[in-house]
């Protein structure tokens, strides 16, 4: 990553609009009607209803969704006791993490006062407004007694992040990184450097993770904390006296298995590291310096596990890892306070969560780089978009089986299936696909099976029970794949089309369908050699249910043995090109994309056919098509528009049931208000789903467009038109979108096989 620059960071906070956080309306405020809604006079029935009945503020207001990080500029990061408004941009920044993370509302409140009685009655007087209040940098010991009475007095999730956040992430760190290690967590012993509100809480919430009392020493400025100090003591510290000997840091960590540093940079010397246990486990996380560096620890001895509070360092221990996705959870079942089994159920989720197969997007999003569970990865990474699906609902659960949830969730499954809405459309719309593949999971086909991506995606079909994977490959190439992924050999089917005897009565049955189309004997023995005709033939001969393939060989490629092989579905002369386009309020069915380069008008009338198909049947979406043009409804003449007008035409002879129209402009297709307004007649009121455009270049630069310039997700390209479960992927796609269209995939299959049963 570049070095970040003192004028990067100004010009970043400053610009147009100064700071980091914005207010921003969820309903509309367009109308005379909208305004009289939003204030006086409809404003008076939610008023009254709270009135009557308190508990309706969650339903009625942003109260549960709203928290509240408060601050008086005493501790900030590294900088100190800057103030209140020095500290402001933190704050921002916190608001921009929940956000973003967690899709939490967010005040960020600096407060001008040191006094502890003054910081708790404010929080308190603010209690009707939130959902929940983070405290944020504020200074020990003041911090723990701000935070203690504010969790008796409110009835709303209090948590001071300073000292959970870091304790809950490095505890997740500490639970993998003890397994690693094949040691047992109460058998442990435990160094803390930092004696603040980071090391306090981190050592209370060891203890709570099964670390024994007398295996863990504190030590802070004045050295280790033992029974009998009287120098520079508190209440908070004295609860980490024990009865020992050593005195100094240095004392301390001989043959101490754990160093957990939240102190000062430079600390921790290599002569200290020599000194520790085989396998020693360092967690340097002052910032941005730590105790010690990983390559200072690392040249000391090369069996240690490092993680620091670093992101240019492996195991960052990362508070954004916490915060957002426990507040999520918490505010989501309206729970009245964060408890001790709520920050375990988040450190035990982030532990679990760093064994699974890391996604695509997160190897990209940190250069590219292969991330597995071991020595240099023992927590997940910030940008993991799983770490909402698996942290919320843990503290949900924690928080309902603990009483202290005030709605608690029918449904955990359900409540995983809101929080993934929340990440993203295409996961809400897919749900239904996938659903309906678990419930008869078929037989389908990669003949690119030594990618790695395509044994990733196998492995995750096979764990969720979408299909039943048939890798096509080098045996040993993908045997080595699967090892390195941890998955058992016999979960999938392993077939190398090279010496596999099933090839020649493949050729044959290839010949037979293309000797009038110039195959020879011996040219389709030699084609039956590669995967791509060798996994369509499987299909062809019911050897494979489906087919999914394109992930890393071209479009023509990759389509081409499938059009070869497999015939067109009755009624259609055309196979077609469709992506589905999900915005965040609707979605959209744009085609062809991928296929025909200038469909005639019978060609187009297909496409929209064949495209309303694939919406109706597998998305549960009744079709409103609109043929578009530059035209509208006649305004032009040339023959580009009467071709797409022939279209329409030709759809309403053949299919009377299909709701189509057109010609027409692109946004009278989508603006209901426009539609309405200039052409009330027209059966599409501005509320079309499946665009239909007059040929592939300006389908293909239209949904190329909105993909990558609107806030809009794209899935595709789905084939239409073939007679056979075969879809093609777009190179160089996911693993979650080769998991996506296997499953489209499979409900193909599913109504092919019933067809043929019926049959």
């Amino acid at each position: 990553m570049k070095k970040i620059t003192k004028e990067d960071s100004l010009a970043y906070h400053t610009g147009k609009r100064h700071g980091k956080t914005e207010v921003v309306a969820t309903k509309p405020c367009a109308t005379q009607r909208d305004l009289s809604m939003a204030y006086t006079p409809g404003v008076a029935e939610p008023c009254l209803e709270i009135a009557e009945h308190p508990e309706l503020v969650y339903e009625y207001t942003n109260k549960g969704n709203l928290v509240a990080v408060v601050s008086n500029g005493t501790a900030v990061l590294g900088l100190g006791d800057i103030g209140p408004e020095a500290g402001k941009p933190v704050m921002e920044g916190k608001g921009v993490l929940f956000k973003r993370f967690a899709d939490i509302d967010v005040f960020d409140i600096e407060l001008n006062t040191k006094d502890p009685k003054e910081i708790i009655r404010f929080c308190e007087l603010l209690e009707p407004t939130l959902g929940g209040i983070n405290l944020e940098d504020i200074k020990a010991p003041e911090c723990f007694e701000i935070e203690e009475k504010l969790k008796k007095s409110c009835n709303i999730p209090v948590f001071h992040d300073d000292q959970h956040g870091t304790a809950i992430i490095s505890g997740a760190a500490l639970l993998n990184a003890v397994e690693i290690t094949n040691r047992k967590i109460d058998e442990i012993k435990v160094v803390f450097s930092g004696a603040g509100a980071a090391g306090i809480a981190c050592a209370t919430f060891y203890l709570s993770l099964g670390v024994r009392p007398e295996n863990l020493l504190l030590v802070d400025s004045k050295g280790v904390i033992y029974k009998g100090r009287t120098e520079g003591m508190n209440p908070y510290k004295e609860r980490f006296a024990v009865e020992t000997d050593a005195r100094t840091l240095e004392d301390a960590m001989k043959g101490a298995d754990v160093f957990a540093g939240v102190s000062v940079a430079g600390l921790l010397t290599q002569d200290m590291v020599r000194s520790m246990a085989d396998n020693p486990l360092i967690f340097a996380m002052a910032n941005p310096y730590p105790e010690i560096t990983p390559e200072d620890a690392m040249a000391a001895r090369s069996d240690v596990i490092m993680a620091t509070g670093r992101s240019d360092y492996p195991n960052q221990v990362n508070n954004v890892l916490g915060f957002p996705f426990i507040f999520r959870g918490a505010l989501d079942v309206a729970a009245s306070e964060i408890n001790e089994e709520m920050k375990l159920a988040a450190a035990h989720a982030l532990a679990d969560l760093a064994k699974e197969d890391v996604p695509d997007s997160v190897i990209h999003a940190y250069g590219g780089k292969h991330l597995k569970f071991g020595r240099d990865y023992l927590i997940p990474k910030p940008f993991d978009y799983r770490v909402l699906l698996w942290e919320a609902p843990a503290v949900a659960e924690a928080a309902i089986k603990t009483g202290v949830a005030r709605k608690p969730y029918a449904s955990k499954e359900d409540y995983i299936r809101e929080l993934e809405v929340r990440l993203s459309r295409t996961r809400e719309v897919m749900h239904q696909v996938i659903d309906t593949a678990r419930m008869n999971p078929q037989r389908i086909v990669f003949p690119e099976g030594e990618n790695t991506k395509i044994v990733r995606a196998a492995k995750l079909l096979v764990d969720e029970g979408i299909c039943k994977p048939i890798l096509l490959g080098h045996r040993e190439s993908i045997y080595k794949l699967l090892d390195e992924h941890q998955m058992d050999h016999s979960l999938v089917e392993i077939v190398d089309p090279i010496i596999d005897p099933r090839r020649e009565s493949y050729a044959r049955a290839y010949h037979e369908k293309r000797w009038r189309r110039g195959a020879t004997e011996e040219n389709s023995s030699r084609l039956l050699r590669d995967p791509m005709y060798f996994g369509n033939m499987m299909v062809a001969e019911g050897d494979a249910d489906g087919l999914i393939a394109g992930i890393a060989e071209s479009y023509p490629n990759t389509i081409r043995p499938a059009l070869r092989i497999h015939p067109l579905l009755e009624g259609a002369k055309k196979v077609a090109g469709l992506y589905l386009l999900l915005f965040e309020d609707r979605m959209l069915f744009m085609a062809d994309t991928t296929v025909n380069e200038n469909p005639t008008a019978e060609e187009l009338a297909e496409i929209a056919w064949l495209s309303s198909r694939v919406a109706q049947r597998y998305f549960k979406v009744t079709p409103r098509v609109a043929m578009l043009s530059y035209s509208n409804f006649g305004s032009n003449e040339n023959e580009e528009c009467l071709k797409v007008r022939r279209a329409v035409q030709i759809a309403h002879e053949r299919w009377p049931e299909l709701m189509i129209e057109g010609e027409m402009h692109a946004d009278t297709a989508v603006e209901p208000e426009l539609a309405e307004s200039t052409f009330p007649w027209s059966t599409i009121k501005g509320d079309a789903n499946i665009l239909i455009c007059p040929n592939l270049a300006s389908a293909n630069i239209a949904y190329k467009l909105l993909w990558r310039l609107a806030k809009v997700e794209a899935l595709g390209p789905i084939l239409t038109g073939i007679d056979a479960p075969v879809h093609v992927l777009q190179r160089g796609v996911g693993v979650n979108d080769v998991i996506n269209m296997t499953a489209l995939c499979v409900c193909k299959a599913q109504k092919r096989s019933g067809k043929k049963k019926k049959k």
